[in-house]
């Protein structure tokens, strides 16, 4: 969820923040499948970088004297009806990703915007179920046979890889990324004299590069602007 702008605080009625309930275990799942690869958001472990930290975007606003249910609509009123200014990277100058709107709608919209209002600039950490809600990333170690190596991204489009580690003997390397979702990823490998990376891919494409590989430890990631800051990353070993 790309470019969360901080407008101008305005009175909203009819938004009330809920309880810690079932709303808001579903609006951090979706959240982070949806929103977390942009925004930064501490106790959603969101740490974006395309769209404004929705952090400090409730910082100001409580500054402005506004509170956490006028600040749950704003989110919502941005979440089904996003500001459509283009902007650019600083760092490399290319365009960044302009946030779709409705990426969520109807009650997940609003649990969205319910969870965001809870979370932001809150101390310390979600508890109970809020504490395991969200994307998990597999334990498991990516194994390569043949020569290749599968690294799949996250079906829902969280900015993750299903594996966060791999592992492969040395020599050449064939490492695939599928991409089911909608939201578009690559892959890309750095490292030890390698630096290589596939295309950027969605709905079902796949992202490839080959590569020499010698003993040592490598970096995988994503290159989109803000999903390797949002997590899209892993490591991988070869020996």
């Amino acid at each position: 969820m790309a470019l969360l702008a901080t407008v101008a605080m305005v009175s909203l009625t009819g938004c009330q923040l809920k309880d810690d309930g079932d709303n808001l275990v579903n609006g951090k799942t979706l959240f982070s499948q949806n929103c977390a690869s942009c925004h930064q958001l501490a106790r959603a472990g969101a740490e974006g970088t395309v769209g404004p930290s929705l952090d400090e975007a409730w910082a100001r606003s409580e500054k402005d004297g506004f509170g956490r249910s006028t600040y749950e609509g704003l989110v919502h009123k941005q979440i089904l009806q996003p500001n459509r200014f283009a902007q650019n990277d600083p760092a490399t100058g290319e365009a960044l990703p302009i946030m779709p709107a409705k990426l969520v709608e109807g009650e997940d919209a609003e649990d969205v915007a319910a969870y965001v209002a809870y979370a932001a600039a809150r101390p310390g950490e979600d508890s109970g179920r809020l504490a395991t809600a969200g994307v998990q990333r597999s334990e498991e170690v990516a194994q390569a046979e043949s020569g290749t190596l599968d690294i799949p991204a996250d079906p829902s489009g969280a900015t993750l890889y299903e594996f966060g580690s791999a592992q492969a003997p040395a020599g050449e390397l064939t490492i695939n990324s599928v991409n089911e979702s909608a939201t578009p990823h690559d892959i890309a490998v750095e490292g030890n004299g390698v630096n290589e990376k596939g295309d950027v891919v969605q709905d079902g494409g796949t992202s490839t590069l080959s590569a020499d590989f010698q003993p040592g430890e490598y970096a995988f990631f994503c290159t989109v602007p803000g999903h390797r800051e949002g997590g899209m990353e892993g490591k991988l070993t070869v020996e």
